[in-house]
């Protein structure tokens, strides 16, 4: 079976083939014919859904999003290869180093603890390939906003010395590609309200007073 039968196989089997579909798509991310892969995992705020390249975590999406929309972007501008990932590998299939599957089962573990209240901080491989320009100055500092601590918007940008730039903050929040890992969530406007957010207003305000009350 070539590459390319590999991945049309894969895109074309049913999905209560279960077995089928997690050996197909190990063996073409063996095979190196996989630009991303994703899996839908379910959360306390709703199902998630994870898109993982071999270089890391490269995107979080909220069940709100129109997961069709998600994997055009994921397609258009990581690569076109996207396919649904393996439940997870076990330690004899494991091809060693850092691959998709294995970053995507250790991300599926970490926001399982964080929203769970058992950890504070991720330590993840990420693929920033989406956070680029002003906007990925911006989400690459959410990082620096700690568990249980808020910014503003305003706070934001004259730390990156564009104290003009609230709005595009407010954009690049928007837009963050890790939401949780990159906790846009932690990011206010100036007057103190919520501001937006992605996952929705009700997930904002379950994510703050869960680390408030830690």
């Amino acid at each position: 079976m070539t590459g390319d039968d590999v991945i049309d196989t894969l895109r074309g089997a049913p999905a209560d083939t279960g077995r089928l579909r997690d050996r197909l798509a190990r063996q073409a991310e063996q095979e190196g014919l996989v630009d991303v892969l994703v899996r839908s995992v379910d959360s306390p705020i709703g199902g998630l859904l994870l898109a993982a390249t071999p270089q890391g975590l490269a995107y979080v999406a909220f069940e709100g999003e129109p997961r069709d929309e998600v994997l055009q972007m994921l397609a258009a501008k990581i690569g076109p290869r996207v396919v649904q990932a393996a439940a997870s590998v076990s330690p004899d299939e494991a091809t060693g180093g850092v691959d998709a599957t294995g970053v995507l089962d250790e991300a599926t573990t970490q926001l399982h603890d964080y929203l769970a209240g058992r950890r504070r901080e991720f330590s993840l491989p990420l693929d920033t390939v989406l956070a680029s320009g002003f906007r990925g100055l911006v989400q690459h500092r959410l990082s620096e906003v700690g568990y249980g601590h808020t910014a503003t918007y305003r706070e934001i940008a004259t730390a990156l010395d564009k104290p003009g730039a609230v709005r595009a903050v407010g954009s690049a929040c928007a837009t963050n590609p890790l939401p949780l890992v990159w906790p846009c969530h932690r990011i206010l406007r100036s007057d103190g309200g919520l501001g937006g957010y992605r996952g929705g207003l009700e997930v904002k305000r379950r994510l703050l007073a869960m680390e408030s009350a830690a």
